[in-house]
């Protein structure tokens, strides 16, 4: 089996799924264990398995097993969580939406002129 998790500040969200055939392991008893605790998750519609805890926030690296018992199956996966650091805020996004307003300014203005050469053009 293969678990992928994806950590949104205190919340984990697996997808859990068999080697052989790639297909997803929906209907499974799903638990986690991080820095000592263990958590059920609980199966979602969309056949991904959720828990929150807030040892998912903690500073520092930490080992995670995933046990999934899927009827006969039962397999444990070890992984290590590695936080990584806060998305940076975009700094340039005001210089960024200067500059594109700039580019259309210029080309509404570029076009007028045309227009109005052809209008002068047409009338003499």
């Amino acid at each position: 089996m293969l678990a992928v998790g994806l950590v949104d500040h205190d919340r984990m969200t697996i997808r859990v799924s068999r080697l052989a055939d790639n297909a997803p392991v929906t209907n499974a008893a799903v638990a986690v264990k991080l820095r000592g605790a263990e958590h059920p998750a609980t199966a979602q519609v969309d056949g991904s398995y959720v828990f929150e805890s807030r040892d998912l926030g903690a500073p520092g690296a930490a080992t995670v097993q995933i046990t999934v018992h899927d009827g006969a199956v039962s397999e444990t996966l070890s992984a290590t969580l590695q936080p990584g650091a806060e998305p940076a805020e975009e700094k340039n996004s005001t210089r960024q939406l200067l500059w594109w307003v700039l580019n259309f300014g210029v080309c509404i203005g570029f076009l007028w002129l045309i227009s109005r050469r052809r209008k002068a053009a047409e009338e003499s």
